[in-house]
């Protein structure tokens, strides 16, 4: 307000002194006596600053047209402008100097060029006024369609008062269902309510109708989704996870990961907030990867992201961000490969799951960047634990993005890490011996599906593990473990 107060006795005294010099030269010092304003100057239909016009000001008050203030200063400006304008023409012609004519000019080419930033303003605020009115629900869907990637078929279904949202062409993919990816429900628009602790957390973003100083819009998005306990960061807080369990949640996470790159979609967001965790009946975390808000989900772009200019966003979450995606610099033809981007940031979590710093937060010595770090000053994990969890973390976190393995492949590792340790201690691994210790699992999860009601997360993630098995990723995964398991 103190803005608009400023800029209008800026205007009031600007045209005062205007139309005391710019009235007819007298003989004595070329000026004479000033004349009256006249409808170009915004005085005309006989009205005054301040004073309402008759009914059009009571639709300007509702929204539908600019308010008296406005609409008088807006006249005033553009009639001054062009008044200006013709008296240089005329003045051009036979009357002041060439200085006169200069500060003439200067003078009215400056009061047009406010006039168009007034436009500029006046086209913002009105674009404001309609999201905050709430009349454009599908430009809200549209502005944050991201967070519908994960929304089931009947989510948009156009329920609670919201318009059916209309998936453009190229536009943001739906991803399919997954056990470990939050599932949205229903979708819609409504207005912004005030929950409990807004005014303390966060005022700023409320609409004005909530908190006089606030700048969010009047309507919003809101997601149904299922309800959890708690997120992974507030569970670690309370909780300290045996090795093996540790390493469960790791392989959640990474068949996750793998099932959005199968899809073509980068989240581009993991950090313990933004993962839910709820508890089986055995008390074991069950995780989902969660907010979707800064997701790479194009139709046209797939995982590799054009980085023509700076303006390209990369993503969400600076420090958890992989390097070949911190590293990247924009120009013709540049591309950033999000395939692995994903899987790295699963391994600086892994650091938290096992009761650690991430080492890629915080602030001192023991912090990294991904911009800049040599694998060499990764944190050695302790010897509780398992050396196949530690050798893949470490191979998840290698610079290289075509050294480290993909997310299929690292998930792969911790299922035979987990339930193939008869199979991978032979010295001598053959193809029968795989193949009927996966006919074993097989028989030995669906029965165990089957026994109980609710089956436990171990069950759960061998059905996974034989839902997605491929031979060519099944042989790289037992090729790493050899490898690390060989070595002195």
């Amino acid at each position: 307000m103190a803005v608009r107060q400023a800029l209008g006795r800026g205007l009031q005294l600007g045209r005062a002194l205007l139309l005391r010099f710019t009235a007819k030269p007298g003989p004595a010092c070329g000026w004479g006596r000033p004349e009256r304003p006249g409808p170009a100057a915004g005085w005309g239909r006989g009205e005054r600053p301040g004073q309402a016009a008759g009914p059009g000001a009571e639709r300007r008050r509702l929204g539908l047209g600019l308010p008296d203030r406005y609409r008088f200063f807006r006249q005033s400006v553009a009639g001054l402008a062009a008044r200006l304008q013709r008296q240089f023409a005329v003045r051009a012609r036979g009357g002041a100097g060439p200085c006169g004519r200069a500060v003439f000019l200067a003078f009215g080419l400056g009061l047009g060029l406010i006039e168009e930033k007034q436009a500029e303003g006046r086209r913002a605020a009105a674009a404001c006024q309609e999201i905050q009115a709430g009349s454009s629900s599908e430009a809200i869907f549209s502005t944050m369609s991201q967070e519908l990637v994960p929304a089931s078929r009947v989510a948009l279904a156009g329920e609670y008062g919201a318009v059916t949202y209309r998936k453009s062409k190229g536009g943001p993919k739906q991803l399919a269902p997954h056990p470990n990816i939050i599932r949205v429900f229903r979708a819609f628009t409504s207005s912004v309510p005030l929950l409990p602790g807004a005014l303390v957390d966060y005022p700023d973003v409320l609409p004005p109708r909530l908190h006089p100083e606030g700048l969010g819009h009047g309507r919003t998005l809101f997601l149904v989704m299922k309800n959890y306990p708690c997120t992974l960061r507030q569970y670690l807080r309370e909780n300290t996870p045996s090795p093996r369990l540790a390493t469960v949640m790791i392989l959640q996470l990474l068949e996750a990961v793998d099932h959005l790159v199968q899809q073509g979609v980068a989240h581009r967001d993991l950090k313990s907030d933004n993962i839910l965790v709820e508890l089986d009946a055995d008390g074991c975390p069950w995780l989902v990867i969660a907010d979707f808000g800064c997701c790479l989900a194009d139709e046209r772009t797939g995982l590799r992201l054009p980085f023509t200019s700076w303006y390209v966003d990369r993503g969400g979450n600076g420090c958890l961000m992989a390097p070949e995606v911190s590293t990247a610099c924009p120009g013709p033809g540049a591309v950033i490969d999000y395939s692995k981007a994903d899987a790295w940031a699963v391994g600086t979590l892994a650091y938290e799951i096992f009761g650690l710093s991430n080492p890629f937060y915080g602030q001192g010595g023991a912090h990294l960047e991904s911009r800049s770090y040599q694998e060499a000053q990764l944190p050695a994990m302790p010897e509780s634990v398992p050396l196949d969890a530690r050798q893949l973390v470490r191979s998840l976190l290698q610079r290289e993005a075509r050294k480290r393995p993909s997310a299929r492949v690292a998930a792969n590792v911790l299922h035979l890490s987990l339930w193939g340790e008869h199979t991978l201690a032979l010295k001598n691994l053959k193809l029968d011996k795989m193949i009927g210790w996966l006919l074993q699992q097989s028989a030995a999860t669906l029965l165990a599906d089957r026994l109980t009601e609710k089956s436990c997360v171990e069950t759960k993630m061998k059905m996974l593990f034989l839902a997605n098995l491929e031979y060519e990723a099944l042989c790289q995964a037992a090729l790493l473990l050899y490898s690390w398991r060989a070595a002195p």
